[in-house]
């Protein structure tokens, strides 16, 4: 692999708040990719975005665990996983790549798969391309970015363009800042958001994200996005849509698109939240797609 590896050392992760889940590794193409695994009962992934790690579903795990096994792995460049010192080394199709040998690698199947930020490109392409593996769809704030105006939000386009001029990213404060009680996030929490990136090369996953969303139609991805867009329009089986009504990257306004565009689809608004509504109302979340659950009788 022409990109050298990173591996952020172990002590950064001692002493974070609120999480005392034990750390997993597998092997994934050669690189060691962190996971969470918790809890029994058929599999839920939990898929994070950009800049953030498994951290993000530390308060909606102890929610779930008692009804699934809670699966949240950290991206190739992000949380405790490997992470490749080269921003050209990443792409749609590499992340893409990894998340279906992931999966593989755990033998996982019936799987209800949760989404947000760039977890909803990735997992929603995965599911659309593997519905035999795939029993149920939670979409929390996210978007099919297709490279087309109606994709590209001021608000997203205003984040790509900060990320692209900041290379050394305040990844806790981006967090902290996109809060609704911004006083909710400690100086613990950013830090264990800072966690895995020590250093500039270590932040080369979180610097290439940005860059890859498609702003053009012919853009890398943007056929894909296009393509599991079709594809939801057919989807048969039980999706949820959850949306926070605070979100400057992706409006209430795109949850119900979704939740439109999906035959069935529940939509749901969450109060009170940012765009990582997973950390200002994580047990809410848990609690909307355990009650789901429930009522689909799946």
């Amino acid at each position: 692999m022409a990109s050298e590896i990173y591996r952020t050392p172990d002590e950064r992760f001692v002493g974070l708040p609120d999480f005392p889940f034990a750390p997993r590794y597998v092997d994934v193409g050669g690189l060691r990719t962190h996971y969470l695994d918790e809890g029994a009962g058929d599999p839920i992934l939990l898929l994070h975005g950009e800049p953030t790690w498994s951290f993000l579903y530390r308060s909606m795990i102890p929610v779930l665990r008692p009804r699934f096994r809670c699966i949240a792995p950290d991206y190739i460049g992000f949380g405790r996983s490997d992470k490749l010192t080269d921003v050209s080394a990443y792409s749609f199709a590499f992340h893409y790549g990894w998340l279906e040998r992931f999966v593989d690698a755990l033998g996982l199947g019936d799987l209800t798969v949760v989404v947000q930020d760039w977890g909803g490109p990735l997992g929603l392409r995965y599911a659309t391309r593997h519905p035999d593996r795939v029993a149920r769809l939670v979409i929390l704030n996210a978007d099919l970015m297709s490279g087309e105006a109606a994709t590209l939000s001021p608000g997203l386009v205003k984040w790509r363009e900060y990320a692209l001029r900041t290379p050394d990213l305040p990844v806790g404060q981006v967090i902290r800042r996109s809060a609704v009680d911004r006083e909710r996030i400690s100086t613990a929490i950013v830090s264990a958001y800072d966690a895995p990136f020590p250093t500039m090369e270590s932040k080369a996953g979180a610097r290439a994200f940005p860059a890859l969303i498609p702003t053009a139609p012919e853009a890398p991805g943007a056929a894909e996005m296009r393509a599991t867009r079709h594809a939801l329009r057919s989807w048969s089986k039980p999706a949820l849509v959850c949306f926070s009504d605070s979100d400057p990257v992706f409006s209430l306004a795109v949850g119900r698109s979704f939740a439109d565009l999906i035959p069935a689809a529940r939509f749901a608004i969450i109060a009170g939240a940012g765009h990582f509504l997973q950390e200002e109302k994580g047990p809410e979340i848990a609690a909307e797609i355990l009650d789901f659950v429930r009522d689909r009788r799946q």
